[in-house]
């Protein structure tokens, strides 16, 4: 039997500019690409209709197609990963495996297993940096720690990026792919799972809107934003190619970027803020978790137009806009005093762009509990912020129509009296 490589797409389903494939496709061994879906993630999503399973499955489509015209195909298995090595390493004579790092606690649990099953049938395993510029340990403090604040980080991150001239990886040589009949892609209703009908945003970052992330970012109302984060978590563009873009075009936009990396750092150094403040004292907060209102948050009726026009665009289209994200977040830690966990854990069940680390790090910074966070003190107020970023209500009355009518509800808590009290808790708190 012929002795083959592997090479294991993850968070990086597209065919160019792919480090592991690129590499993979170096060596001698003929390459079989594959995929897992990972029941230890998919068995935990709620809804069988999620958009992210079915975009993910739209694009493994695509990449057997192509692997198709080249006379090789696409092994996919539904199941747990070490399950799929075995059935693997019994039909195939694997020499080797190449994948792209992955960063979070999971991930790296994960691969540690399968690099032992592997070493135990004398297969090795071989990982690339492919979704970051610069991987977690690269930038570090001169006292060689990591960075706990963003600014300080930036700026050599900056300075690394302009030195370290970083290109887009060469084309594979497609000669060694291992050449097989085409092979099936298990259906969605196969895994349990069915089609959604949120639509999903274009791959391509349009670089006029680049060009002027910095003046319209802010304002819901108007498309200011990329909405590409659902192509960077699944790696359908290359991070390389985007920041190259953006550092030609817009600092503000690379800064963004930036701020990804930032909070896979400070994940993959501090895996413990999963489930646990940044900051330990801050786990000393007595949340109120009131389910009433917590119910009436996620479902866009707090009285709060901007919250509410918020939450409502994240369950209708799966996105929600980034000043926004920043207003609901607040709202539901500070005016609510709701843990910060549960916004995190629906945020993670409805953003298509829901990424671990910037989703724990965007939410421990809203609730002042996480690195380099908002101070406690600061409660957004929603109305001056309306009056800032959608004065005109646009944004707001295209998911409120029944605003200003007696359908909407009255605000579920004053304004005045929730920011004293979020302040109080936090700082009672902090000092007991």
């Amino acid at each position: 039997m012929e002795k083959i490589s592997l090479f294991w797409f993850r968070r990086d389903l597209r065919l160019a500019d792919n480090t592991a494939l690129y590499y993979a496709l170096q060596q001698e061994k003929n390459v079989l690409p594959i995929f897992i879906f990972d029941e230890n993630i998919l068995g935990k999503l709620e809804d069988k209709s999620d958009a992210r399973v079915a975009f993910i499955h739209a694009q493994l489509l695509e990449i057997s197609s192509e692997l198709e015209k080249k006379g090789s195909s696409l092994f996919v298995h539904y199941g747990k990963p070490e399950e799929a090595f075995k059935l693997i390493l019994a039909k195939y004579q694997v020499d080797s495996v190449y994948t792209n790092r992955d960063y979070e606690p999971y991930a790296k649990e994960r691969d540690k297993a399968i690099e032992q099953l592997l070493a135990s049938h004398q297969a090795s395993f071989y990982t690339f940096k492919d979704q970051v510029i610069f991987e977690p340990g690269e930038i570090l403090n001169g006292s060689g720690e990591f960075y706990k604040v963003f600014t300080p980080f930036s700026r050599v991150w900056l300075e690394k990026y302009k030195q370290t001239n970083v290109q887009e990886i060469g084309n594979p040589l497609w000669k060694n792919l291992f050449q097989t009949k085409a092979l099936p892609v298990p259906s969605l209703e196969e895994m349990g799972f069915m089609p959604s009908s949120i639509t999903i945003p274009p791959k391509s970052a349009d670089e006029e809107l680049i060009a002027h992330y910095d003046e319209k970012r802010n304002f819901p109302a108007i498309k200011g934003t990329s909405r590409i984060g659902i192509h960077l978590r699944f790696g359908t563009i290359s991070i390389r190619k985007l920041a190259k873009k953006a550092a030609s075009l817009n600092a503000t936009f690379l800064n963004e970027l930036i701020w990804r990396e930032f909070y896979m750092m400070i994940l993959a150094f501090n895996p413990q803020v999963v489930d646990r403040a940044f900051k330990p004292a801050y786990d000393r907060i007595p949340w109120r978790n009131d389910e009433k209102d917590f119910e009436a948050w996620c479902q866009g009726l707090t009285g709060y137009p901007i919250v509410d026009a918020g939450m409502r665009e994240l369950n209708a289209t799966g996105f929600m806009h980034n000043r926004v994200r920043m207003i609901v977040a607040s709202f539901l830690t500070k005016h609510l005093l709701i843990d910060w966990r549960w916004g995190e854990a629906y945020f993670a069940k409805k953003l298509l762009d829901f990424e671990l680390a910037s989703n724990n790090g965007g939410w421990q910074w809203a609730a002042g509990t996480g690195t380099d966070a908002q101070p406690y003190f600061r409660v957004f107020n929603p109305s001056s912020q309306t009056e800032k970023f959608d004065k005109d209500l646009k944004y707001i009355k295209k998911w409120i129509p029944e605003l200003d009518t007696e359908k909407y509800p009255k605000p579920i808590v004053d304004h005045k009296f929730a920011r004293q009290r979020a302040i109080d808790t936090y700082k009672e708190a902090l000092n007991s």
